[in-house]
């Protein structure tokens, strides 16, 4: 009888890992669904904190969905606009974690040299020649375009972007409210009375909350219409060296825009070599050149 007692508690015992196992067995699809989702509200969370420091004469508007004809889908989605007494900063944010390679001219970006996105500025400039047709034709030159990244990334991008004179502007998420502080500081020497007044704010600001489509549907369309896309879209096609035009790897790419010696441009491995002898040779003149009494 206790033999038989003990074989029965064993088999109780053995039945629960296999319903542990059944509870946890759900598709990991699913979880990773959520933490991405998770991250990304934590980056917009990040953004709001920014965008609350700014100063009391400052307005900010986020997630603006508004036509835009010459997009792809018809519309075009602003992530953020700051609206300052002396610009106007349209915001695209980006959630990635890696290296960001990148250039001015380069019309793909990756990231640790893998996966390949559209230059976010010349994305950011669709967004801002949108933004223009909803306002006055005297307020276009005031815009300024800035890409915030995640402290999860490491730019290797040209050094205009990180200069506070320039109009494109590339920042990690938790300097953004310092990079709009000290745009305007520089905006203000400039010019002595501010670009824009209150009431010239607040009517460009309703403007665009006017222009913006708050429809579920149609904002459901839009984003299955830019996931169709990007399903769809074949693989970008590989770089090309600079001087014979022969197709690169990623890693070659990657090597490329990360070297300073390039200044940017990707070159093959033959043509790398070439570049690198006549930076030496160039390096060994001006040596060797005598100095002038």
């Amino acid at each position: 009888m206790l033999l038989f007692l003990n074989f029965f508690n064993k088999k109780k015992k053995e039945s629960k890992p296999q319903i542990d196992t059944v509870i946890s067995s759900k598709p990991k699809k699913a979880n990773q669904r959520v933490t991405a989702e998770r991250i990304g509200e934590l980056g917009e969370y990040k953004i709001n904190i920014q965008l609350d420091q700014l100063p009391k004469d400052c307005r900010y508007l986020s997630d603006l969905l508004v036509k835009n004809p010459k997009a792809k889908s018809g519309y075009s989605q602003i992530d953020h606009v700051v609206l300052t007494p002396y610009g106007i900063f349209v915001i695209e944010t980006k959630n990635y974690q890696g290296t960001i390679y990148g250039g001015k001219e380069r019309k793909t970006w990756s990231v640790n040299g893998k996966f390949k996105m559209m230059n976010p500025f010349i994305q950011n400039y669709g967004h801002i020649k949108a933004l223009t047709s909803f306002i006055d034709e005297k307020y276009h030159d005031l815009f300024i375009s800035m890409v915030s990244f995640t402290k999860r990334c490491t730019f290797k991008v040209d050094v205009d972007y990180r200069k506070i004179a320039s109009k494109e502007l590339i920042v990690y998420d938790v300097e953004l409210s310092e990079f709009i502080h000290r745009k305007v500081s520089v905006l203000k020497i400039h010019h002595k009375e501010p670009r824009l007044t209150e009431s010239d704010i607040l009517t460009i600001s309703n403007a665009f909350s006017n222009a913006n489509i708050t429809d579920p549907k149609v904002r459901e369309d839009h984003n299955r219409l830019l996931n169709t896309h990007v399903s769809e879209k074949k693989t970008v096609t590989s770089s090309t060296c600079s001087v014979c035009n022969k197709p690169v790897s990623d890693k070659v790419e990657a090597y490329c825009l990360g070297n300073n010696t390039f200044k940017g441009k990707i070159y093959c491995y033959e043509h790398q070599k070439t570049v690198q002898k006549q930076n030496q040779l160039i390096i060994i003149s001006k040596c060797q050149c005598p100095e002038r009494s």
